[in-house]
């Protein structure tokens, strides 16, 4: 996959480092080029100094072959601008831009933009290991508002069924593990004593499901 990083800071760096070592060709481009020592002498990918939303350098760091292009300067409004030129100047199939500020995540995900909000996840990720410690996070979805979480079943929910446990829209059991296999549930399946269960739930719902599970 081709993918452009716009933006070497710490973020950036670690993001090419990762998919370059993953076997990603990566080309990184920002504006200041004492920031490519982040990427290290054993990094193979490509350096572009340049302005993220100027034409003229994406065309240099190859957007007009690109897969993916990823949006992490240190500006909100710097990574909007370089999502909308890449997505819809030169059609990058895919396009993620990094926000701070979280509460303007919902106006340019009306734009069709794909967004990610570090501070939102971090705060989520903090409450999570602070205040949620029993909980094994598996996956945080979108902005941090949906978690995947594994755990072993308790003891009163044996012989219960998921639909007794579902909370529509809130806690939805996504797979339970049993005997080293692991099956997709339907709302009549039935707990054994052993199970693992892997359960989606909102952030924001966090403390039902700790109810359900008697951890408070």
């Amino acid at each position: 996959m081709k993918v452009i990083i716009v933006g070497c800071g710490r973020m950036g760096s670690e993001l090419a480092i990762q998919l370059s070592h993953d076997g990603h060709d990566v080309t990184v481009v920002d504006t200041d080029p004492s920031a490519f020592y982040r990427l290290g002498s054993a990094f193979k990918g490509k350096t572009v100094e340049g302005v993220g939303f100027d034409r003229d350098v994406l065309i240099r760091a190859g957007v007009e072959r690109a897969d993916a292009l990823a949006a992490v300067t240190t500006g909100d409004n710097r990574n909007i601008v370089i999502a909308r030129v890449a997505r819809n100047v030169f059609r990058v199939p895919k396009v993620v831009a990094r926000l701070y500020d979280p509460r303007r995540a919902e106006i340019y995900q009306r734009l069709g933009l794909q967004t990610i909000s570090s501070t939102a996840w971090g705060a989520s990720r903090f409450i999570q290991l602070l205040v949620h410690p029993d909980l094994h996070v598996v996956i945080t979805l979108g902005n941090g508002e949906v978690e995947v979480v594994e755990f072993e079943v308790p003891p009163h929910w044996v012989s219960r069924t998921v639909s007794n446990v579902n909370v529509p829209g809130e806690i939805n059991v996504t797979a339970i593990s049993r005997k080293g296999k692991t099956l997709i549930p339907t709302l009549g399946t039935v707990f054994q004593d052993g199970d693992r269960a892997a359960v989606a739930v909102l952030t924001t719902s966090r403390g039902r499901l700790e109810e359900l599970l008697a951890l408070r």
